[in-house]
């Protein structure tokens, strides 16, 4: 039998996460050539995954410049992925998600007649600023696509509402294999996450709010309106804000001139993902706009306060896993201490059932396109 020849493209942070459990699987099957291009859209937070994964590029494009706009990144991603297609004979390209990179891994594939694989397809928030401009790129994605690797049931649905019927798989999330192989190593090899010793001191015996936010239709006005909410939950005394702050000049600005004097929020780098998911362990609390923490959350047990007026992923939310409480001061700050001074909400979302898999979405995958 001929040998496949894949081409895995991703170039985000949250994509190699998603996609370090596929790359393995696939790399296990008999038939399987796996090949790998990241566009380092996120250099630096990419970086990070790679060492941890042990995935070295065969082909990275160091795509990102400093602020420059969409549609020039967008240019510039679909040429570079078509210039890695046209040098390589590539029999299936896979993406991921929702990010530029993923929209144009699909596009430059579409151009050559190149069938394209969609993980963590089917996911909608129903409008489309917001996420901004992920809800868009994923629904362009869909039409592309030939396999449709959904993460849930709901996610399915959706593309069925969009007359997407074949090539549609429900394989659970490939975050929650990646979630549980970190933690594996993690119990084997403590030593990866030395990098919160210095942090464990000053999180003791208080209630570990853990804050992520980088979302670009929370910018301006929604940013800071998260600062002066973080400001108002460190204000107490039993509980300490971890915040790893994303490297945007659009989040650090603001960051650093509303939570400068704030000793009770410990702003740290962005954290490896080993390290992270144990950051994650330790809080009590998730105070986020991501997509992938409303995910990773729920399965440790982490109630998840949303700071987004819609979510992609409502699954959590009708789960009880997940609230939104979008990017407004007073309603961030009464969720939050809903969570603390309410023991009996804090265990019914704790305790929810996670909805978003088992942690063998990525040998679903493999199983499927081997």
């Amino acid at each position: 039998m001929a040998s496949q020849r894949i081409l895995v493209v991703f170039g985000t942070r949250p994509e190699a996460i998603k996609l370090f459990p596929v790359v393995r699987a696939l790399a296990e099957r008999p038939g399987i050539q796996i090949r790998t291009c990241v566009t380092a859209q996120h250099r630096g937070l990419l970086d990070q995954v790679l060492d941890v994964a042990g995935i070295v590029p065969d082909h990275d494009l160091n795509i990102m410049e400093p602020n420059q706009s969409l549609d020039r990144l967008l240019a510039r991603l679909v040429t570079g992925v078509g210039g890695v297609l046209d040098v390589e004979p590539i029999d299936r390209v896979i993406v991921q998600g929702d990010t530029a990179t993923a929209l144009a891994g699909a596009l430059a594939s579409y151009y050559r007649k190149i069938p394209v694989a969609h993980v963590e397809a089917g996911l909608r928030s129903g409008d489309i600023y917001h996420p901004w401009p992920e809800e868009v790129n994923r629904r362009m994605i869909a039409p592309i696509a030939d396999y449709h690797f959904a993460p849930t049931e709901t996610a399915a649905e959706a593309l069925r509402r969009e007359g997407i019927t074949h090539g549609v798989h429900v394989t659970g999330n490939t975050v929650i294999d990646a979630l549980h192989a970190t933690l594996a190593r993690i119990a084997d090899t403590p030593s990866m996450t030395r990098a919160l010793d210095a942090i464990r001191p000053r999180i003791a015996e208080r209630k570990v709010v853990l804050v992520t936010t980088h979302r670009r239709e929370n910018f301006g006005d929604g940013m800071q309106q998260i600062a002066s909410a973080i400001a108002r939950i460190a204000q107490r005394d039993d509980v300490a804000v971890l915040f790893p702050v994303h490297p945007n000049p659009s989040v650090v600005s603001v960051m650093d001139a509303m939570l400068g004097g704030c000793d009770n929020v410990i702003r740290v780098d962005p954290l490896d993902y080993p390290t992270f998911v144990s950051a994650l362990s330790l809080s009590h609390i998730v105070l986020t706009d991501s997509g992938g923490v409303q995910e990773e959350a729920p399965a440790l047990g982490k109630p998840v306060l949303v700071m987004r007026e819609t979510t992609e992923r409502p699954e959590g939310v009708a789960a009880g896993t997940a609230r939104l409480v979008g990017a407004r001061t007073d309603q961030i700050v009464a969720g939050v201490m809903d969570l603390l001074d309410h023991p009996e909400t804090y265990l019914a979302m704790s305790r929810a059932h996670n909805p978003f898999g088992d942690g063998k979405s990525a040998a679903r995958i493999a199983d499927l396109l081997s």
